[in-house]
């Protein structure tokens, strides 16, 4: 579960009261809950909806002329941030193919580019991970091999 930022006037209301808006990032659930006798790491909120794991994946992506392969870095269930040389743009779209493994197809999800920096590039996925069965029990499985089912 991730504690999120109010975005209604009765979450900001709510907060007053100590009651914070929390997501869970596997079932997309929005909830309130009261942080009184809770404490948070030196940050107060994490802008992230999704918990990324760090991998080391390759994968390979086309869209309109662009070409490119790259590793993926981390992963979440909302997009993911690869190491490429190709040269992309904030705001195109792309067709990835990710290889979760050697013994299956890759995973291929469509994505649009939300950052470039010296981090990498950053995609977010276009559609749920709640709709991409594989990339679901992907990132559950390795979220459950960290042992991090919540992050408060």
């Amino acid at each position: 579960m991730f504690r999120s930022r109010c975005s209604t006037l009765m979450e900001r209301l709510q907060s007053l009261a100590c009651i914070s808006p929390f997501y869970c990032q596997s079932c997309s659930f929005r909830f309130s809950a009261s942080r009184l006798g809770c404490s948070y790491p030196g940050r107060r909120i994490d802008r992230r909806e999704h918990l990324r794991i760090p991998v080391r994946l390759f994968l390979s992506f086309s869209g309109g002329k662009v070409r490119g392969e790259g590793m993926v870095l981390d992963i979440s269930m909302g997009g993911c941030i690869i190491e490429s040389q190709a040269s992309v743009h904030v705001d195109d779209i792309f067709y990835l193919q990710i290889a979760l493994d050697n013994e299956q197809a890759p995973l291929e999800v469509a994505a649009m580019v939300r950052s470039v920096s010296s981090r990498g590039i950053a995609f977010k996925f276009l559609r749920s991970a709640q709709e991409n069965k594989r990339l679901l029990a992907f990132v559950q499985a390795k979220t459950e091999s960290l042992g991090t089912h919540s992050s408060a």
